[in-house]
Order: structure tokens, then C-alpha cells, then sequence
């Protein structure tokens, strides 16, 4: 909860995934806000005052990103159909619109998304922005993968980054790119 001030209010709940439990978070307008795993069991989780937000459980308003997801994950679905609102400011809103434009089955370097955003020096930047994105899978930050073709850095850490790309098939390891 944010100290001294009262919680913000949300309607969300959880969605069970394959790789974990994860928590949407939408706002007045139904757009989705935030979606990320949980690695604590759900039970333990104050889900009631998470992270600063009134959680106000509306299973009817998260049935169709757990719909989108169920897709996802069965691989029938390459591009989901929700309404976002991320909160960031300005180069955040950039970075995570450039996000969600990385096709499904491909990886791009910190560079090459940097250089897409005409910040050609900003892969730093470029790896803040998807550390702090809210909207995993859906805004892809999994997608972007180190200069060497290494996994690095992902919220839901890196077995879940690994098995994304995977279940897209647009990831080959760097130990078999090497055999290739």
C-alpha cells in the first residue's frame, strides 16, 4: 500500500496460466492496468490491498483476458484484443507501444528496440522500461533478448521468459544457435 495514502481503487482477480497464477488489475473503464505473476501461492497474497490498490474481485471483467490467455497458451491466439492502460510516463507509454508491436515468434536485442524508438543509445533505458512494464505477456517485453542472444532480465523471471518464447517458437537457445 502507498504509506499515508488511501488505496487506489481496481477491479481484477486471478487468472490461473501454465505458468503460474497471475493478477489482472483493470481500471473504471474495464482497460486492463496490470497483469503479472504471482510467485507466492495466492492464498497468501493480500489481495484485498495489493501493491497500493483496493482490489474489488470482478471475475465477469477478467473472464476475457483469462479467455485471451487460455488461447495464448493453447496457441491459438498470436495477438490479444483488450483495452491497456499501463501507467508510465512518456517514454514508458513509447517503449511498451513499441513492446506490443514485436510479432509473436520473434526476439529483438535491447539495440534493436532501442533503435526502433530513434534512441539508439537507450538499450539501458530500453531494459528499464521492460523491467517495470506492467502488462506481461500481452505488452511482450519476453520478446526482447540480450545482444548476444542470451535471456536476461524478465519480472517473471526466467524459466517463465524461456517457456514463452518457446511455446511461440521463436527462441533457440544460444548453445543450439551455436550448433546450428
Amino acid at each position: 500500500m502507498r504509506p499515508g495514502k488511501d488505496p487506489i481503487p481496481a477491479y481484477g482477480g486471478l487468472i490461473e496460466t501454465p505458468l503460474g497464477n497471475m493478477i489482472a488489475l483493470l481500471n473504471e473503464q474495464g482497460a486492463l492496468q496490470c497483469l503479472e505473476f504471482l510467485d507466492e501461492p495466492w492464498q497468501q497474497v493480500p489481495l484485498s490491498s495489493w501493491r497500493g490498490v483496493e482490489l474489488l474481485h470482478d471475475s465477469q471483467a477478467v473472464a476475457p483476458i483469462a479467455s485471451q490467455l487460455q488461447e495464448y497458451f493453447a496457441g491459438r491466439r498470436r495477438v490479444f484484443d483488450l483495452s491497456l492502460a499501463p501507467r508510465g510516463n512518456d517514454f514508458l507509454q513509447e517503449a511498451w507501444r513499441h513492446l506490443r508491436e514485436v510479432p509473436y515468434g520473434t526476439t529483438l536485442t535491447y539495440g534493436a528496440l532501442a533503435q526502433r524508438l530513434e534512441r539508439r543509445t537507450s538499450a539501458r533505458a530500453i531494459g528499464r522500461a521492460n523491467a517495470v512494464n506492467p502488462i506481461a505477456i500481452i505488452v511482450p517485453c519476453h520478446r526482447i533478448i540480450g545482444a548476444d542472444g542470451s535471456l536476461t532480465g524478465y519480472a517473471g523471471g526466467l524459466v517463465r521468459k524461456q517457456a514463452l518464447l518457446e511455446l511461440e517458437g521463436g527462441y533457440l537457445p544460444a548453445r543450439q544457435r551455436a550448433l546450428w
